[in-house]
């Protein structure tokens, strides 16, 4: 039997907890020739929503991960590989031909692959202006592309000149919707919604909430009765209480519950045995994240762990407001209502360990 729940990568297909309001907005909104904004916490799935709308329009799309770019170069040539695995080379040989740097393609012996590079040049807006081109001449009004820029807040650590650069191309374009994501969202915020920003109301803001309750309770029952029959819901319940609704989290733990149903055929305790197997198995990562901390950080994780109080005296106000946006920076804090640890696991770790 098929383990139902599936983390840790692009979910699509049966695996997709249902965002059905969220799906249909985002394909409607694609009718328009706007451009979207979507900024939620790391690993609420945002690229898997937007994957599953953007494939129901049929429309052609191209996908990038900001966070694997080194440079402005890299940039140009990782976004034109992505333009080739889904462009037929006859459509976009004669253009690529006619680009001010011609780039490299060459096939990896051992992966397959097709890789796509640039020479080093000095001025490295020409490698953006000729690639973006291509993306807009190989469209029209009726096949306008899809460009899905993920974790888009990189731009600024690639280059200080990258935002305004882009900005100057992207505006100018008529046949291409960008979906713009993002999961720092301080960062995010700064870039769209601050008036001396390059990217200042680029595109229609969307924030991303956990998944209503209704909906992912649904999803866990159906996939939970055929091992754990009468106890479906019950166990239903008592995930959604200890991940609140955190898309990930949600799967990575029903996942292991899964597995602990199927090989133990009582079937006692098994959420709390999944718990621990969880913990357990990311301990020694959880040992190196925490050593890493600082102080402050070390003891406001314990204070939120423990559902404390941070204004105690023994830090001032300023101290804690920096460390919790400091926190969030890094993603093991997220800000919903409340200031809370992103990772129940590690939340169990740390109150089981220190």
């Amino acid at each position: 039997m098929e383990n139902p729940f599936k983390f840790g990568s692009i979910v699509e297909g049966e695996f997709f907890t249902d965002r059905v309001k969220e799906t249909a907005y985002i394909c409607n909104f694609l009718n328009s020739r706007n451009h979207l904004v979507l900024i939620s916490p790391r690993r609420f799935g945002k690229s898997s929503l937007v994957l599953k709308a953007v494939k129901k329009t049929n429309r052609p799309f191209v996908r990038l991960n900001l966070q694997k770019v080194t440079s402005i170069a890299d940039f140009a040539a990782k976004l034109l590989t992505e333009v080739y695995k889904t462009h037929p080379w006859e459509k976009i040989k004669q253009q690529v031909m006619r680009f001010r740097i011609i780039p490299t393609i060459t096939n990896n012996q051992v992966t397959g692959a097709i890789e796509i590079g640039f020479q080093p040049t000095q001025d490295q807006r020409i490698l953006l202006e000729d690639v973006f081109a291509l993306i807009e001449n190989a469209h029209t009004e009726k096949d306008r592309l899809v460009v899905l820029l993920d974790e888009f807040q990189e731009i600024r650590a690639i280059s200080p000149v990258l935002e305004k650069m882009l900005r100057a191309i992207m505006q100018e374009q008529k046949h291409v919707n960008y979906i713009l994501l993002g999961s720092q969202e301080s960062m995010m915020t700064d870039i769209f919604e601050n008036v001396k920003s390059p990217f200042y109301h680029f595109g229609e803001l969307m924030r991303l909430q956990k998944l209503p309750r209704a909906e992912f309770e649904e999803y866990l029952k159906t996939r939970f009765e055929p091992v754990f029959h009468q106890q479906s819901e019950e166990l239903t319940r008592q995930v959604l209480d200890y991940t609140d609704c955190h898309p990930y989290y949600t799967q990575e733990l029903a996942s292991r519950m899964w597995q602990v149903g199927v090989l133990n055929e009582s079937q006692s305790e098994v959420m709390q045995t999944a718990i621990q197997e969880i913990v357990n198995t990311h301990d020694l990562s959880y040992e190196r994240i925490w050593l890493n901390f600082n102080r402050t950080d070390m003891w406001i994780l314990q204070r939120l762990a423990a559902q404390s109080d941070l204004q105690t005296g023994e830090y001032r106000t300023s101290t804690i407001y920096s460390a919790l946006k400091r926190l969030q920076h890094s993603g093991h804090v997220i800000y919903t209502d409340r200031y809370e640890i992103e990772d129940p696991f590690f939340k169990a770790w740390l109150l089981t360990k220190l």
